[in-house]
């Protein structure tokens, strides 16, 4: 078999990594700091949107109205409560007129109106004691940040007989921004010291634990400084800094968990530390290299979207992983030069093992995961068949699933802007704010404005038609729908006003019309996602394995795998179960955008761990040719470790779910429920059982496939004899069952691409 990368070639790697390890240590300590530097102030030039498609219908309509009407889309609402006064109240009128006033002198801010001014009764309460003030503050999203963090201390709060509270989308949004800032280091406060314990836990050794952590905070790092130039020459969403610190911790520390593993049990093995580095680097550095561009490859599938939410989380999660990996195998060797035997300094295991006997694996007798594989392949079809309709079962619910866009209920009930906004559902008539309006373009007369007015109006979902404002050849129309903004009503009423005839050419925008060219949008593009996932995994896994049944399993029981993950999705937050319990209000609906990227990040994790187990499955088929034996082996040698490493990523994915926001604890909590239900379900029990229903065929390929596996395929022949001691030579504390001693199984793998 011709290899791909030779063992020359390796050992030129192995030796420019570890040439000059203070050196290399010292440039990326330089570069660290001077990335700390270049991505400070990043969360501030990150946006808070980023759902609508550029390209739409809605946006057009949009930026027109915008340049040519620019006070017709009120961006900033003062709600206004008289208390157990009525708002016409002389007194009342008074202190609303005077806040008006103050509103429209101020810098920046235009279109200002109010209930007292326009007595428009889609801006009064219906029970009379609230009315609204409406503004538009102009600028880019940081402008109007800034602007609003100037006006509003001087505007919220008690003015005489009135109380103010701010709302709007500006206000939400900002609001949104802050609260997801300071969730981010609330969350890193509690990941950063479990996951701390964690590898304490995996390795015994405090100083092994720590280098897993610092790989994954340069990996933050790093990607901070990307994401800060990429604000330069486009938009990037707030969201992606939750996935950057969610794979810089997670993915960095499952890297540099099988790297520092490894080389510890070659040096238990008697090897000196630049040959163990070598070694590891054959195995366990193929392994970073390949689950590094699986997951890379699901998360650039968000690059064929338009929405610049999702385009976000490909920037920031490709860096993210090519960080971690580049920095797993460039800058973790040469500390582990520098260590060497020190690796293993702070055992902190030995306080509980004083006084125990030591046991070997061949003593043991079979461990924990010997045994559920033993059970798994004895009991094949039971576990395929139950474990495949427990998942189908537990993604049930998400047939039901209804698709809405991100609105103020993505903040806690008590944020303002959410309080806000929730009068307006509660209170007001229609949904002020949330209205649809109609651009018209072209020169025409006022009576053919009113008959379009009067189609318009007679539209069942239609509450109030506003308009026109005739400015040049353009017009604008106000259309207010009978139910909320973006409920089924009012998407069906985007329709029917765009195919509403007229003697000009008609735009409709507003919040329910992007919501449906939001989804068109997705709808258009996720059949050519799915297919770029699937043929370039394909394509991966038939390159590790040489088999055409594997790849394909592969993709389907990834799949199968998410089942829970969308099932949990729509169970708890569209349908608004333990919502009381986790802390936030369910809108009813799933914004269109999460589904989609939940699915590239928690398939590309599941390849992490798949690429794992089935190269140490095709390692031992190799070494044997038993099928059986094999799949019994490859998981009873890696079932602990990738435990291990779902749970430690599920902890900062959990972390990330603390947060207020619900896109982010959505995000957060069904990722480390998706990671955990791969890792212990999937992984454990249905891969292991469909591979001893498919026997010895898992492994067959055409010939023209098999020659082209023997040219270009990744598995690798014998790097280097093994030196002396067998995996059961490794000393007992190096042993054992549970996360701290699964990984200790991967120190006989020495020639597959994923091997570890």
């Amino acid at each position: 078999m011709t290899e791909v990368n030779s063992p020359p070639r390796v050992g030129r790697w192995t030796r420019l990594v570890t040439a000059r390890p203070r050196l290399s240590l010292l440039a990326a300590l330089v570069l660290t700091l001077l990335a700390v530097l270049a991505g400070s102030g990043v969360a501030d030039r990150l946006g808070a949107g980023g759902w609508e498609d550029p390209d739409a219908e809605s946006t057009y309509a949009t930026k027109a109205l915008e340049r040519e009407f620019p006070d017709s889309q009120p961006n900033l609402l003062l709600l206004v409560d008289a208390g157990d006064a009525s708002v016409d109240d002389p007194a009342v009128a008074a202190e609303a007129k005077r806040l008006t006033a103050r509103l429209a002198a101020e810098k920046d801010i235009t279109g200002v109106g109010s209930y007292w001014s326009a007595a428009s009764p889609a801006l009064r309460a219906e029970d009379g004691h609230e009315a609204l003030i409406a503004a538009r503050i102009t600028g880019d999203e940081k402008q109007m940040g800034e602007t609003l963090d100037r006006v509003a201390p001087s505007l919220r709060g008690t003015h005489g007989p009135v109380k103010v509270e701010i709302g709007g989308i500006v206000a939400v949004r900002h609001e949104m921004q802050t609260i997801i800032q300071e969730d981010l280091t609330r969350a890193e406060m509690i990941a950063l010291p479990i996951t701390l314990l964690l590898l304490v836990m995996v390795f015994g050794s405090a100083i092994a634990a720590l280098l897993p952590l610092g790989i994954g905070i340069v990996a933050i790092l790093g990607t901070n400084a990307v994401l800060r130039g990429l604000t330069e020459v486009t938009d990037v969403s707030v969201f992606a800094m939750n996935l950057t610190t969610a794979l810089g911790l997670g993915l960095a520390i499952d890297y540099a968990l099988f790297i520092v593993r490894r080389f510890r049990e070659e040096l238990a093995t008697g090897a000196d530390p630049l040959t163990a580095i070598g070694t590891t680097l054959r195995t366990a550095g193929r392994t970073v290299l390949f689950s590094a561009l699986t997951v890379a490859v699901s998360l650039a599938a968000m690059l064929l979207f338009p929405q610049y939410f999702l385009r976000s989380f490909a920037y920031a999660g490709m860096a993210v992983v090519l960080l971690a990996a580049a920095a797993a195998l460039i800058l973790l060797p040469a500390a582990l030069i520098l260590l060497g035997h020190r690796v293993n300094s702070l055992d902190l295991r030995k306080l509980f093992r004083r006084g125990a006997p030591k046991r070997t694996e061949a003593q043991d007798g079979g461990t924990a995961w010997a045994r559920t594989a033993a059970l798994v392949m004895r009991r094949a079809p039971f576990f395929a068949l139950g474990t495949t309709a427990v998942l189908v079962l537990l993604g049930l619910p998400f047939l039901g699933v209804k698709f809405g866009t991100a609105d103020d209920r993505q903040l806690p009930a008590s944020a303002e802007s959410h309080v806000v906004q929730q009068h307006l559902r509660d209170g007001f008539p229609g949904s002020p704010g949330g209205g649809l309006e109609v651009l018209a373009e072209g020169r025409a007369t006022p009576a053919q404005y009113a008959s379009y007015k009067e189609r318009i109006a007679a539209l069942p979902e239609v509450l109030r038609v506003d308009g026109p404002l005739v400015k040049g050849d353009s017009a604008y129309f106000t259309v207010q729908p009978r139910g909320e903004a973006v409920d089924a009503g009012a998407q069906h009423l985007v329709g029917e006003l765009r195919s509403t005839k007229a003697p000009f050419d008609t735009k409709v925008t507003g919040t329910a019309a992007v919501l449906v060219d939001s989804k068109h949008a997705i709808g258009d593009r996720l059949p050519w996602a799915a297919v770029f996932i699937t043929i370039v995994t394909l394509l991966l896994v038939f390159l590790l394995t040489g088999s055409v049944l594997i790849p394909v399993q592969a993709v389907l029981l990834n799949a199968l795998s998410l089942t829970a993950m969308f099932g949990a999705v729509v169970w708890v937050f569209q349908d608004g179960h333990l919502s009381g319990l986790l802390g936030f209000t369910s809108p009813g609906s799933i914004e269109t955008t999460l589904p989609v990227l939940m699915f590239c990040v928690a398939f590309g994790l599941s390849m992490d761990y798949g690429v794992f187990l089935l190269s140490r499955i095709k390692e031992e088929y190799d070494r044997t040719g038993d099928h059986e034996e094999a799949v019994r082996h490859g998981l009873q040698r890696t079932g602990g470790l990738i435990t291990a490493a779902a749970v430690i990523l599920a902890v900062v994915m959990v972390a990330i779910g603390t947060s207020r926001v619900t896109n982010t604890k959505m995000l957060g909590l069904g990722i480390a429920l998706a990671v955990l239900m791969d890792a212990m379900i999937v992984r454990s029990l249905l891969v292991p059982a469909v591979m001893r229903l498919t026997g010895r065929a898992t492994w067959w390929a055409p010939a023209p496939l098999r020659r082209f596996h023997e040219r270009f395929g990744l598995s690798e022949g014998e790097a280097e004899p093994p030196r002396g001691a067998t995996g059961d030579d490794v000393p007992a504390e190096e042993n054992g069952e549970g996360m701290a001693d699964a990984s200790g199984d991967l120190r006989t793998i020495r020639r597959t691409s994923g091997g570890t």
